[in-house]
């Protein structure tokens, strides 16, 4: 690959992107960054955020040095609108490499992680889901599990039966499986393999009573302590508990930090995903519950953003821009 020195770096837009990459791209490669973590190839940098009233302002990254790569996306969230970017740097000389609109990168990008737990960890022959919530990030979730347990019906429950109705309607145009509009949080969840949490609810919701013997369970929402789906008995319950980051999951989690508190001893049994991924341990043997519990990853974004950025360049896709030319400095 031309070093930076002899070229100039990438913009691409979010019509490049979607164009050079669909979802089960972003789980693959997804994948493959899990086990060079695993491998001590790749690494992980932990969530920077500082929040205001309004908003707030979040940096999330990762190097993978032994492919020559590294570095970060940014966005600002107001009112839940934002307009992230990730910028790859070459590993060797700190130049860019590109920048990349990251709208549609970062909704390919969580879901994807439900899509790579799912495939590990949801029992051989899965094909019924439920899911909870019927928000903006509730479509590519269920893509991703379809992706990898290829879907005979989706159960869906949110609170409010106007956007249930919606998102079932959605759902249908989208997918060739039943989708069913389930009355009750109940109906949706009864004797269900997978279920997938999306909420953005502040108490567990949750029980050990609503999930089914040998479900696997993505709980996508809270992901900040002020949030909860799952209750600390779900948690308790589960035979497998798998996390995207152990120290952001410890730190953030208030779902698993109710049942697991700080003893150390507790948290030595929470698998990372790059774990099994690398170690092919996925679903135990008899296992009546699997859970997977994520915050989102920087690697995850970068992983996605170092694919997009070598088909961009096998494809001749995006906007050639030149690198920076250092001036001197006014010191006056």
């Amino acid at each position: 690959m031309p070093s930076a020195a002899d070229q100039d770096f990438l913009w691409l837009t979010e019509a490049d992107v979607v164009s050079l990459i669909n979802l089960s791209g972003v789980i693959a490669a997804l994948e493959r960054a899990l086990k060079l973590e695993h491998e001590g190839k790749a690494r992980n940098m932990y969530k920077a955020q500082t929040v205001w009233a309004a908003g707030s302002t979040n940096v999330t990254g990762a190097q993978f040095t032994g492919d020559g790569f590294s570095g970060a996306k940014v966005w600002t969230n107001v009112g839940g609108s934002s307009e992230p970017l990730t910028i790859v740097h070459g590993a060797d000389d700190g130049k860019v490499r590109a920048i990349i609109e990251s709208i549609a990168l970062g909704t390919m990008r969580t879901a994807a992680l439900a899509g790579v737990a799912t495939k590990w960890l949801a029992a051989p022959g899965a094909d019924d889901m439920a899911l909870v919530g019927s928000g903006k990030q509730s479509i590519t979730q269920v893509a991703a599990v379809n992706a990898v347990r290829p879907l005979k019906r989706l159960r869906v429950w949110s609170p409010r039966a106007e956007n249930r109705a919606k998102f079932v309607e959605l759902a249908r145009s989208r997918f060739k499986f039943e989708v069913v509009d389930a009355p009750t949080l109940e109906a949706c969840v009864e004797n269900a393999p997978i279920v997938s949490t999306v909420t953005r609810a502040k108490e567990p919701f949750l029980s050990p009573r609503h999930v089914a013997p040998g479900a696997h369970l993505n709980a996508v929402g809270a992901i900040i302590p002020e949030f909860a789906e799952i209750d600390r008995d779900v948690v308790a319950a589960a035979d497998r508990i798998v996390v995207d980051n152990l120290e952001q999951v410890r730190e953030n989690s208030r779902e698993l930090r109710s049942h697991l508190g700080n003893d150390d001893k507790a948290w030595a049994g929470v698998m990372p995903l790059s774990a099994v991924v690398a170690e092919g341990k996925g679903r135990p043997a008899g296992a009546k519950l699997t859970l997977f519990k994520f915050m989102g990853v920087g690697l995850g974004d970068l992983a996605a953003g170092i694919e997009i950025y070598r088909r961009a360049l096998q494809q001749g896709k995006g906007r050639k821009l030149p690198h920076a030319v250092r001036f001197p400095v006014d010191l006056s």
